[in-house]
């Protein structure tokens, strides 16, 4: 168990990301939540890796829960906020790679998360 000590990085929530989250069985939620709870405290969780193609500060969380695997993607790199870029099931048979239609729509939303911050 990490204990949180530090101040916590505000979490910024990109398109349907909570809402789809939110649609994830009760314990992916709180598996996914404690990950990024950990984040905001400016800590890689230990179920996070870095999402590769996509620039440093961007991770996954995956998780597996009755035979299926729940992923979010968040970026802390932005600013001083964690956004939260993405929440999906997997469901391609090919593989742990990431979908390019799942891929493409965290890049979009990183671009999104970006752009916002420089407005700021």
């Amino acid at each position: 168990m990490i204990e949180i000590t530090k101040k916590l990085k505000y979490l910024v929530w990109v398109g349907s990301s909570k809402k789809r989250l939110m649609e994830f069985p009760k314990q992916v939620r709180k598996d996914i939540g404690n990950a990024l709870l950990i984040a905001q405290a400016g800590v890689k969780p230990p179920i996070a890796k870095p999402l590769k193609g996509l620039g440093a500060g961007v991770f996954e969380i995956a998780d597996d829960y009755d035979t299926n695997t729940y992923r979010a993607v968040y970026t802390a790199k932005i600013g001083k906020k964690i956004y939260v870029l993405h929440a999906f099931q997997k469901k391609s048979t090919k593989g742990i790679k990431t979908p390019k239609k799942e891929i493409d729509l965290i890049k979009k939303r990183l671009r999104l998360a970006k752009e916002r911050e420089e407005i700021r």
